[in-house]
């Protein structure tokens, strides 16, 4: 469906996909499951990945800006091979997949790593086996890769290693910025062939934009105002929630 065509009620469930979308890459990343689902509601399910993946694309613009400091490469490094070729799994798998199976299978998957954080959170030297055991990583990274190809839901599943890591919360963020927007722009390429980015979604994204970029800098003038607890609190529940949404 062309974005003229739209209803008043479907340009404004596009405007909260934006602000949404925004505010997920910088620091409230169960928003991006949130605009996963009304997206989805906009237009049929496969095609709203295409047109969602632009939007995320415009936010990582912002999110790599404003916390191009605060990354930790050594994490971002190590979980980038993975998650290319998670990519590239999830886009062999994607004509083949039913939604039915796989929204299930990664909402258990997301819970699974919560029990772990909590796990974590109760027995402290697990903390060093997450961060010292490349495994592991490569377990996120690769889940990573195939989630965000099938269906731009990575979030709960990084953000819950990542927390595992025990990064502070501006190293968290710089960490999770600079990672999607590497993957988010090798996904192009890979989602343009499945012609799930045509120039109608180009179009959407040019948009919305402005209210992409609105979103964003709501949330970096909120992280700065929200402590680490409170931070970490607030992740794990978005991310219990779109868990429970995919389930």
């Amino acid at each position: 469906m062309h974005p003229a065509a739209f209803t008043p009620i479907q340009w404004l469930l596009c405007a909260a996909v934006a602000l949404c979308a925004g505010m997920a890459k910088t620091g409230f990343g169960g928003m991006g499951t949130v605009a996963l689902v009304l997206m989805a509601l906009v237009m049929p399910a496969r095609e709203s990945t295409g047109a969602l993946l632009t939007i995320l694309v415009t936010a990582d613009i912002y999110a790599v800006m404003a916390f191009r400091r605060h990354a930790n490469w050594h994490v971002v490094l190590s979980l980038l091979p993975p998650a290319l070729l998670g990519i590239i799994v999830g886009w062999i798998l994607m004509p083949h997949v039913p939604d039915g199976l796989f929204r299930p299978l990664l909402g258990g998957i997301t819970l699974a790593l919560i029990g772990l954080l909590f796990l974590q959170r109760a027995m402290p030297r697990l903390s060093d086996a997450v961060s010292s055991r490349p495994m592991l990583g490569w377990t996120a990274g690769s889940l990573g890769g195939v989630t965000t190809m099938l269906a731009n839901a990575a979030g709960p599943i990084m953000a819950i290693y990542l927390l595992a890591c025990r990064l502070p919360k501006m190293e968290l963020v710089g960490t999770s910025a600079w990672f999607f927007f590497v993957v988010n722009l090798s996904k192009i390429p890979f989602s343009t062939s499945l012609g799930l980015i045509d120039h109608e979604s180009l179009f959407l994204t040019v948009i919305l934009a402005p209210l992409v970029i609105l979103g964003a800098a709501s949330g970096k003038w909120l992280l700065t105002r929200i402590n680490q607890p409170l931070f970490e609190a607030l992740l794990i529940a978005f991310s219990v929630l779109a868990a429970i949404r995919l389930l």
